[in-house]
């Protein structure tokens, strides 16, 4: 009797690994498809087959972690923990280029101190007066330190603490300037200022993830 028991589990173990390789190898083209996305955002610095590459760990992860009855499909399951384990990939890298750290660093020192000074928000011409800049020039600043998305897959939520429960600290000063809710603010306000033709492009890529050939064709555009 001990032998089939064992033997029972020995093959429910190689049918489970058996469905697991089959699974990744389904859902393998999902892990290009965000790498692309992610990198069409991202400096050319970064490397697509370093995105493909932790993406992969995490498909595997959501593979060997995800349970039925949870209230979410596998395939969205997936996708926050294959995206998740590319933004790791680039904190670790530090993929940023040198300009974006500063502009978001001095934005958020900016608006801090001028929030300080005045009791309130402090306006875009205010802002852009301590940062000794234009106002086309600052906010310029602002979508450029939004050109890689983190904020919005933040914000998203798709992040390991809310899977996982865990509390991750992360040393990056950068993705903590990003959180700030000023800075937040005075993106979302800079882009509500775009031409209405500008902020339906951000909303169809952003949002709905479409390419700019979906987008085209969306609103006419040649």
């Amino acid at each position: 009797m001990a032998g089939i028991l064992n033997g029972a589990k020995v093959y429910k173990a190689q049918q489970r690994s058996a469905d697991m390789d089959t699974k990744i190898e389904n859902y393998a083209p999902l892990v290009k498809r965000i790498a692309l996305h992610l990198k069409a955002r991202l400096p050319a610095s970064v490397e697509l087959d370093d995105l493909i590459q932790s993406g992969m760990l995490g498909l595997m992860d959501a593979v060997a972690h995800f349970e039925d009855g949870h209230g979410a499909t596998f395939e969205t399951y997936a996708t926050i923990r294959i995206r998740g384990a590319m933004i790791d990939e680039m904190r670790q890298s530090d993929w940023a280029p040198r300009s974006v750290h500063q502009n978001t660093r001095l934005i958020s020192e900016a608006i801090t101190k001028l929030s300080h000074r005045l009791g309130r928000e402090p306006k875009d011409t205010e802002i852009a007066q301590e940062l000794n800049v234009d106002l086309e020039k600052y906010r310029q600043m602002l979508v450029d330190s939004s050109t890689s998305q983190i904020v919005g897959i933040e914000d998203l939520g798709i992040t390991d603490e809310v899977i996982t429960g865990s509390d991750s600290h992360h040393d990056d000063k950068l993705f903590e300037v990003l959180a700030t809710t000023e800075f937040k603010k005075a993106l979302a306000k800079a882009i509500s200022e775009l031409p209405l033709k500008e902020q339906q492009v951000l909303s169809l890529y952003y949002d709905d993830e479409l390419n700019l050939k979906e987008i085209g064709s969306v609103l006419d555009l040649s």
